[in-house]
């Protein structure tokens, strides 16, 4: 699997960034996973979006779906151009239906939902889900394919079933919002200290720090989970590319 970060931020994108979007691709084929503010014309660096096959959304936050809007406009307007027949599908959980329904839009997306107690196959991945502990329904993925595991934690206050569900996987995809002498919990985030604690305890590949927050010395935050992880740690970047 290869792994594209498009965005990053918490929240709001920071001047000519993005909020929270990867691009995941293996055997050719191409998911988004989340599509948050800047998200768009950030992935344009990299495929365009009709290149896109598939997005999965964690929940419905601005900061995770802000640009599932901008897609579907995207779409409709090179539909005009390039007289193209594509329709991506946007697999989304479906309990705020209100949201929901709008990943469905005219013949260019379709929103299908995903049922979080089952498995669920997109191309070539597997995927399984678990409830995070935030302040709207919002699932993690563990993601597999090609005998390789991704795990994001979408946005989650820690929770001990974290550990169980990133057991041994190869890439930690985790939220970082607060420092280690912060307590996220009310707001539904973990601190870098957390992250570093399931990281090890999961016996993880390597952690990539993301959905990052918009003050204060980001270094600190993979200097304060290396003091519980010792494996590899670095935040997440626009364009980084991990091979996983």
């Amino acid at each position: 699997m290869k792994l594209t970060v498009i965005g990053f931020w918490g929240g709001y994108p920071k001047v000519n960034g993005a909020t929270s979007g990867y691009l995941l691709e293996e055997e050719g084929f191409r998911l988004l996973i989340d599509c948050g503010s800047g998200v768009i014309s950030k992935l344009q660096n990299y495929i365009s979006p009709l290149d896109l096959d598939a997005c999965i959304i964690s929940h419905y936050h601005a900061d995770h779906i802000a640009d599932i809007g901008v897609l579907q406009h995207a779409l409709i307007v090179q539909k005009f151009i390039t007289k193209h027949n594509r329709k991506i599908d946007i697999y989304g959980h479906p309990y705020e239906s209100y949201e929901f329904e709008k990943l469905t839009y005219k013949d260019v997306t379709k929103g299908i939902p995903y049922e979080p107690e089952k498995t669920l196959h997109i191309g070539p991945f597997t995927v399984t889900f678990l409830k995070t502990i935030h302040s709207v329904e919002c699932y993690a993925f563990r993601i597999e394919a090609g005998g390789k595991t991704l795990v994001y934690t979408a946005d989650s206050a820690y929770q001990e079933a974290m550990i169980d569900f990133a057991k041994g996987a190869d890439l930690l995809l985790s939220e970082c919002n607060f420092y280690a002498h912060m307590d996220g919990s009310k707001a539904g985030h973990m601190n870098s200290l957390e992250a570093g604690r399931i990281a090890k305890e999961a016996s993880v590949g390597k952690l990539i720090l993301t959905h990052l927050p918009h003050a204060g010395n980001l270094e600190d935050l993979v200097r304060e989970a290396g003091e519980i992880y010792n494996g590899p740690i670095s935040l997440a970047e626009e364009g980084q590319v991990l091979i996983i």
